[in-house]
């Protein structure tokens, strides 16, 4: 493999210095609702997430797709208050706004097949009625920096500052490796826990846990990316720690031509006296591979009638 040179990192830099800024500009503090017949609950939400987890392997789409549909569905919940009999349909206009967005035109699931297929409960034509309610409640601004798009940076951020990494990964490409932290991260997105950090700080926290598996210098590394990204470190303790314990269940798998599983010793990030990192052995096991390949369940499901 050829090192990336200073070009290079000045590109990731650059990169990742205009995803923060996008950021800044879209994310807003996730404040928890009070669970009612009226509002979608945080576990409702969970569970819409879940679903479209299950359609973008459906629909064979990609893992921006999936991770933008979830962004554009926090973001229209924080900004409208919602009735739960209308979240499927909310959800699937968005899953179908992300695919139009990331996909090429021959992969963009065909809109009565999607509607058919997803069991979602509602009419193509309400579909696209949602759709203009959501890019109107979103100002038509559906570019916004996702979880999956700073985990793409950080990576490779890591892999081109650290060299000795990819001898810690033997029997996986620098692209393998990726895809299991892929598969990870968006099993976090489902969590309404993490909702409370931005996309940037727990894509960091994914990295961070996985570098302190794999290298003797994680903790600079760590300093590093945190610095980049001008991020709190308090904060990043605390991702750390919630993200370490969601992904104790986790169990993904890798694309099916794959036979390959990595599974290192794990550690904890705590703080000491005067706030400097210290190791502790961690409960979390290494990641086990395997696809849920079901149909399907939709969480909520109901005709949209909007007036």
């Amino acid at each position: 493999m050829k090192f990336p040179g200073p070009l290079e990192n000045q590109r990731l830099s650059f990169l990742l210095e205009k995803a923060i800024s996008r950021e800044a500009q879209m994310w807003k503090v996730n404040v928890p609702k009070m669970p009612t017949n009226q509002n979608v609950s945080p576990s409702q939400r969970d569970e819409v997430i879940q679903w479209l987890a299950k359609l973008k392997y459906q629909f064979n789409l990609y893992p921006e797709t999936f991770a933008l549909a979830s962004s554009l569905l926090d973001r229209f919940l924080a900004t409208v208050k919602a009735h739960p009999k209308y979240l499927s349909c909310i959800a699937i206009s968005c899953f179908f706004l992300a695919a139009k967005t990331v996909e090429e035109d021959e992969r963009i699931p065909v809109l009565k097949v999607l509607a058919r297929d997803s069991f979602c409960g509602c009419s193509s034509s309400e579909i696209l009625r949602m759709e203009r309610i959501i890019l109107d409640k979103l100002n038509w601004d559906l570019h916004t920096a996702t979880p999956l798009d700073f985990l793409h940076i950080f990576h490779a951020i890591a892999v081109s500052t650290r060299p000795q990494l990819l001898f810690s990964l033997p029997k996986l490409s620098p692209s393998q490796h990726l895809a299991i932290l892929t598969k990870q991260l968006l099993h976090c997105i489902a969590c309404n826990q993490l909702l409370q950090f931005k996309g940037s700080m727990l894509a960091l926290a994914m990295v961070s846990l996985e570098m302190e598996k794999l290298i003797p210098d994680w903790l600079p590394l760590t300093i590093e990316l945190l610095q980049k990204a001008q991020m709190d470190s308090s904060q990043l303790i605390h991702c750390r720690e919630l993200v370490a314990h969601h992904l104790s269940t986790l169990q993904s798998s890798l694309p099916l031509n794959s036979v390959y599983v990595y599974r290192p010793l794990k550690h904890t990030l705590v703080t000491c006296d005067k706030g400097v990192f210290r190791l502790h052995p961690s409960s979390v096991p290494g990641p086990d591979f395997s696809k849920d390949n079901s149909k399907p369940e939709v969480p909520v499901r109901a005709s949209l009638c909007f007036s």
